[in-house]
């Protein structure tokens, strides 16, 4: 009886067998024609992408110029990295870094209080939406000569308006390397506004209305309801344009291309342009290649460090 239940038991579980062996070939060839499908996309991730990358960590510890030949890379070790901390124009251009990094915070600031405006308190909506946002979209070279011609020492705009006001010298921005950093600053943070301002003002409409119609039922003000209600709930989108922000800063290259070429004095040189100017101008890749990992290393670190710092004030 035993024998006869078991080979019983066996024909009855048959066909769920046969259906599950049929339903794992289907699933390997859907997952077969699903990686042909992508693969043309990772090919290319793997060639623009990953191979760049593990390259330049390894070129790192190296000692080459590419117009040389590959035979006459000589490995060093960590000598690139120590000379690193021996390069003034290295240490001047993270110092730059970390003063361009201050444009992030006041971005922020600017797009929030115009989100809240345009928002609530503004009719055409849609057309301050485009205005702020064009410059994010502009070419950044038809914007630096823009810039460039505003900043002019005599005939520049905003010099004029400076010497009706009664400042007779007024900086000579770009030219002077006091100011061309801040210059630099001010035009990057113009830029970045509108791209700020569309992700807040999306955020802001996420907001559920009853919270502010509690709110107005108990008496609060306006600066309760924002620092209580809106600041909190606006966090994920401030942790996303912080982190964005951030590492936008770190790839500060164009503006600094079309304008100054890391000048006057290196006052506006940064880690892109440094890493730029050793590895296509003097064609040490090697060099180049230490500067990009340090670069990278730095962006990490700040981006693990936000990530975990977000845990005590971004709300979900």
């Amino acid at each position: 009886m035993s024998k006869q239940f078991t080979t019983t038991q066996e024909f009855k579980e048959a066909p769920k067998t046969i259906r599950k062996l049929r339903k794992s070939k289907i699933e390997k060839d859907e997952n077969f024609i699903g990686f042909l499908f992508v693969s043309p996309m990772l090919l290319g991730i793997s060639v623009i992408v990953l191979f760049p990358i593990i390259a330049t960590f390894i070129l790192a510890f190296a000692d080459w110029k590419f117009i040389t030949g590959i035979d006459q890379l000589k490995w060093i070790g960590f000598e690139n990295f120590i000379n690193l901390a021996n390069d003034e124009k290295f240490i001047k251009s993270v110092i730059n870094n970390a003063i361009f990094i201050l444009t992030v915070p006041i971005t922020m600031i600017c797009a929030l209080f115009l989100a809240v405006i345009i928002d609530k308190n503004v009719y055409l909506k849609s057309y301050f939406k485009v205005a702020f946002f064009m410059p994010y979209i502009s070419s950044v070279v038809a914007i630096a000569v823009v810039w460039q011609v505003l900043f002019h020492p005599s005939q520049g705009p905003i010099n004029q308006v400076l010497m009706t006001f009664g400042i007779q010298n007024p900086p000579t921005w770009i030219s002077d390397p006091n100011f061309a950093l801040i210059s630099l600053m001010i035009i990057h943070t113009w830029i970045s506004i509108g791209f700020s301002l569309i992700v807040y003002i999306a955020g802001l409409q996420s907001i559920p209305k009853e919270l502010y119609e509690a709110a107005d039922i108990d008496g609060a003000n306006s600066w309760y309801k924002f620092r209580n209600i809106t600041i909190p709930l606006i966090s994920p989108t401030s942790f996303f344009l912080l982190i964005t922000g951030i590492i936008a800063s770190f790839k500060a290259f164009d503006l600094i291309a079309v304008l100054t070429q890391g000048g006057p004095l290196n006052s506006t040189t940064m880690l892109v342009w440094h890493l730029y100017e050793r590895a296509f101008l003097d064609l040490d890749v090697g060099y180049a290649s230490a500067i990009a990992v340090v670069l990278f290393l730095f962006v990490f670190t700040i981006t693990i460090l936000q990530w975990v710092g977000q845990k005590k004030w971004v709300n979900y």
